[in-house]
C-alpha cells in the first residue's frame, strides 16, 4: 500500500499504539509549499505531534481546534 508517496503506507502512531501519523504541510512566507512540515496522530485522545518550525523540531505542542481561527486577507 502506498500514500501519497510514503510506500508502506502511513505509519503507526508509537505513543498510542493505535492511530496513524498523518503528514500535514503549509505554505512559507513567500507562499512555497513545505511539505511534511508536522506530522499528528489521527486518535483525537492521543495528541501526538511533531512539527518542524525554523529548523527546530517540536514536540507533543498543544493543539488547537482551529474553530476561532481568523483567515487573514491575501493581497
Amino acid at each position: 500500500m502506498e500514500f501519497n508517496g510514503i510506500p508502506n503506507g502511513l505509519p503507526k502512531c508509537q505513543k498510542c499504539k493505535t492511530g496513524d501519523l498523518v503528514p500535514l504541510s503549509d505554505f512559507g512566507s513567500q507562499g512555497a509549499a513545505i511539505h511534511f512540515k508536522a506530522w499528528a496522530c489521527t486518535n483525537p485522545t492521543c495528541g501526538f505531534n511533531l512539527k518542524i518550525r525554523n529548523g527546530d523540531l517540536y514536540v507533543d505542542e498543544p493543539i488547537s481546534s482551529g474553530a476561532s481561527h481568523v483567515p487573514r486577507a491575501r493581497t
